[in-house]
């Protein structure tokens, strides 16, 4: 027990900007889902990402065939030939994925000085949200993997590699179809934990009080992004950086247009439906005289 601690200690002081991502995920989830779901997600998307990582490199399933170079055992946290550490990353990669998808699809809009999500259980359980945070998880992976490739030129290491090289910067294209495998049962294992009853607090949790914290998800999301897009421009990868850069600037000028249409076309319905699932929601201020407020 002593040693595992001690790897762990280890894995912390080697990859503090993967704990920086899972505080957030703890303080945003926290504030969006409510802790019990919070927690509870905290090993079932371990264990799934795991398993998923564990087969691959056994087997070439779902990622293809890859393999890690085991350089760092005696400093960091290893389970069973898998890095602690990478399959940790997968349930704030995924959760991440999961608040924006809803994001995308909910009505929003900002009053007094905060920011209201106005999703309803119904939203949560969707199969617009289910497919649309796998393909955003993919869409992460994109710009994430071609950068950690690189990881002997940056403070990642090298610590993995495929057999075969991939027409992507080196990545195969079965990566990413492993990706949205294992994206769409990880926002899916989200999905289904809404409405189980056992989880759900009677109270508004008390993060969500904080203003502008349903944004957090995105913003952990764009975090994700950034970080990876500045590490590529300062390894000088500058073709890989600039093609992310391109794959990213679209679509998050289509969600922020999309985002001022939704608010501008908010209805009093939408709000009705989101206070009918979450009663103690903030967004109950907006209902009276909510047309004023959105004005």
């Amino acid at each position: 027990m002593p040693e595992i601690l001690q790897l762990l200690w280890g894995t912390v002081l080697l990859r503090p900007y993967v704990f920086a991502f899972l505080a957030v995920y703890l303080v945003a989830a926290g504030a969006h889902l409510g802790w019990r779901k919070t927690l509870l997600y905290l090993p079932l998307g371990y264990g799934l990402a795991w398993l998923s990582e564990f087969s691959s490199i056994h087997w070439g399933f779902p990622y293809g065939d890859y393999y890690y170079i085991p350089r760092t055992r005696e400093v960091e946290l290893w389970v069973a030939g898998v890095p602690f550490m990478d399959s940790l990353s997968y349930f704030f990669l995924s959760y991440c994925s999961y608040s924006t998808a809803l994001f995308i699809l909910s009505p929003v809009t900002f009053a007094k000085g905060d920011f209201f999500l106005l999703e309803t259980r119904a939203l949560r359980r969707s199969p617009g949200v289910w497919i649309l945070g796998a393909f955003l998880f993919v869409f992460l992976d994109i710009v994430i993997d071609p950068v950690a490739l690189q990881g002997s030129r940056w403070f990642l290491g090298q610590i993995y590699g495929y057999r075969e090289p991939g027409i992507y910067f080196g990545i195969p294209l079965s990566n990413f179809g492993g990706w949205l495998a294992v994206g769409l049962v990880l926002t899916g294992v989200l999905g289904r934990l809404e409405g189980r009853g056992w989880l759900e607090g009677k109270r508004l949790p008390l993060l969500r009080r904080v203003p502008c914290a349903l944004l957090l998800g995105p913003v952990l999301y764009l975090s994700v992004l950034a970080f990876n897009l500045a590490v590529t421009f300062w390894i000088g990868e500058k073709l890989m950086g600039l093609v992310g850069c391109f794959l990213v600037f679209f679509p998050l000028l289509l969600v922020f247009f999309f985002t001022l249409y939704k608010r501008k076309h908010l209805t009093p319905e939408q709000i009705a439906a989101h206070l009918m699932d979450f009663p103690s929601s903030k967004a109950r201020t907006l209902l009276p005289g909510y047309e004023t407020e959105l004005e």
